[in-house]
C-alpha cells in the first residue's frame, strides 16, 4: 500500500493550473493513487458583501459551467484517470477541507504563487488549507507564464 492512496488536487483555473495538474498526475501515477480534482467557485455575493440588488443566479451558473468545462479539459490532458471532478460554491479553504474528508484524502495538492510583502502577511489559500487540513498538504510552486 502506498503512502498516498487518495490525492485531491485543488485548482484555481489560472494559467498555471495545467502545469500543476501535470505534476500532480505524475505524483499520482508514482503512488498509484486515486486522483480527484476540485475547484471552488466563490459566491458572487462574497465579492459584493452579500447585498446585491439583483439576481446573480445566471452568472453564478455560468461560472460553474466554465469551471466544469475547464476541469474536464485538465482531466483529459493529464493522461491519468480522474475519479471525481468536484465543483462547489463556497469558501475555498472550507470546501477543500470538506471534500478532502468526504473522499478520505491522504494528500491535498495546490499551487502556490510565492506571494511576497503584504499578500504574504495576510495569508493565502495554501496557508488556510494547510492549517485546517486533517491530512498532508503539498503546495507546489507554480511559475507564472509570461
Amino acid at each position: 500500500m502506498s503512502i498516498y492512496s487518495r490525492i485531491l488536487l485543488a485548482l484555481d483555473l489560472s494559467d498555471e493550473s495545467e502545469q500543476l495538474a501535470m505534476k500532480t498526475a505524475e505524483m499520482a501515477k508514482a503512488f498509484g493513487a486515486e486522483l480527484n480534482l476540485i475547484h471552488v467557485v466563490e459566491p458572487l455575493s462574497f465579492a459584493y458583501g452579500g447585498d446585491v440588488p439583483m439576481d446573480l443566479t445566471t452568472i453564478q451558473e455560468q461560472l460553474d459551467e466554465h469551471a466544469r468545462t475547464k476541469l474536464d479539459l485538465y482531466a483529459e490532458k493529464i493522461g491519468y484517470p480522474v475519479s471525481n471532478k468536484i465543483i462547489v460554491t463556497g469558501h475555498t479553504e472550507t470546501e477543500i477541507h470538506r471534500a478532502a474528508e468526504e473522499h478520505n484524502t491522504d494528500l491535498v495538492i495546490l499551487g502556490s504563487h510565492g506571494r511576497h510583502g503584504l499578500a504574504l502577511l495576510l495569508g493565502s489559500t495554501a496557508n488556510g488549507v494547510l492549517h485546517g487540513a486533517k491530512c498532508d498538504v503539498l503546495a507546489i510552486r507554480v511559475k507564472e507564464e509570461d
